[in-house]
């Protein structure tokens, strides 16, 4: 996947009935925009080998991107500011800046331990319809629970053994993966649940810790985590938990506007810089 490329101006005029297109122009309500009411088949983790993001001659430098949404409870009105407003805010920004050959992938993530769909997953895109397709197919379960958590790592899973990235294959330079949320991150995930979510195969119970090294391999890591959404009993706790986790690669937003900046500002200035993160150690990590 990953051919075409990304036209603000012919996604602000595109006529074609594709739903997000009216909702970058007006104010459409979440409902009208993503109308899944179960995981669509064709976002369903299960059975999936590889998501693959790949160089071209239209684009010669791919950069994976993939940007993991929670879609419990109140974070459900990210997706839709996205579509509206944020997605094409970010693409703008980075490819003014340089980037030239971004390849985004969306995931929804949810709560293994409570959803029914607590993964999926799209393509890899550089085209705005397209992008706008998986992005709008994502179903806003609206669930999770009490549980003080939700399953943010099946992202780094994903990431980490189902996804074949050609910057980082044939340049070694890493992709990035960015968690959004409200939550902390729950921490295990036994065999028998992952097998459920991905289907046959051998697997084994799985910690955040022993994922994030293996993600952090092949992709700069980080998560957003959005302070307005937070409980605010909860907020310290869970801000303390991520920078146990992640550190500095935890980012800090007030609202979910400034999501879009944020990322883009993070991929520009490590493109820039040319430094790569320091791939974590299991050691390291205090979950």
């Amino acid at each position: 996947m990953g051919g075409g490329t990304y036209s603000l101006s012919r996604r602000g005029s595109n006529v074609s009935g594709n739903v997000s297109y009216s909702a970058y122009k007006a104010n459409v309500a979440p409902h009208a925009v993503f109308r899944e009411k179960s995981v669509n088949s064709a976002m369903s983790p299960y059975g999936i080998k590889i998501r693959e993001s790949r160089d071209s001659t239209e684009h010669p430098n791919s950069l994976a991107i993939i940007l993991a949404l929670d879609e419990t409870g109140s974070m459900r009105t990210v997706p839709h500011y996205l579509v509206k407003t944020g997605l094409p805010d970010f693409m703008n920004s980075i490819i003014q800046r340089g980037i030239a050959d971004p390849q985004v992938l969306f995931l929804g993530i949810g709560d293994h331990e409570c959803d029914q769909s607590p993964l999926q997953v799209g393509q890899f895109e550089s085209n705005d319809e397209l992008m706008d397709h998986w992005l709008t197919k994502l179903y806003l379960e609206g669930g999770g629970g009490g549980n003080e958590g939700e399953s943010y790592f099946l992202a780094w899973y994903f990431a980490a053994y189902h996804t074949s990235i050609d910057c980082f294959e044939k340049r070694k330079k890493k992709g990035y993966l960015f968690t959004i949320g409200d939550e902390s991150t729950l921490n295990t995930i036994p065999a028998d649940m992952l097998k459920n979510i991905m289907g046959d195969g051998q697997y084994d119970n799985i910690t955040a810790s022993e994922l994030l090294v293996k993600v952090s391999e092949g992709y700069n890591v980080y998560h957003l985590h959005i302070i307005s959404e937070t409980n605010n009993g909860q907020k310290q706790s869970v801000i303390n938990g991520w920078k146990q986790i992640l550190g500095e690669h935890l980012i800090l937003v007030d609202k979910k506007e400034d999501v879009p900046g944020s990322i883009a500002d993070i991929i520009v200035k490590c493109e820039k810089t040319q430094t790569q993160p320091i791939i974590v150690t299991e050691e390291e990590i205090i979950l």
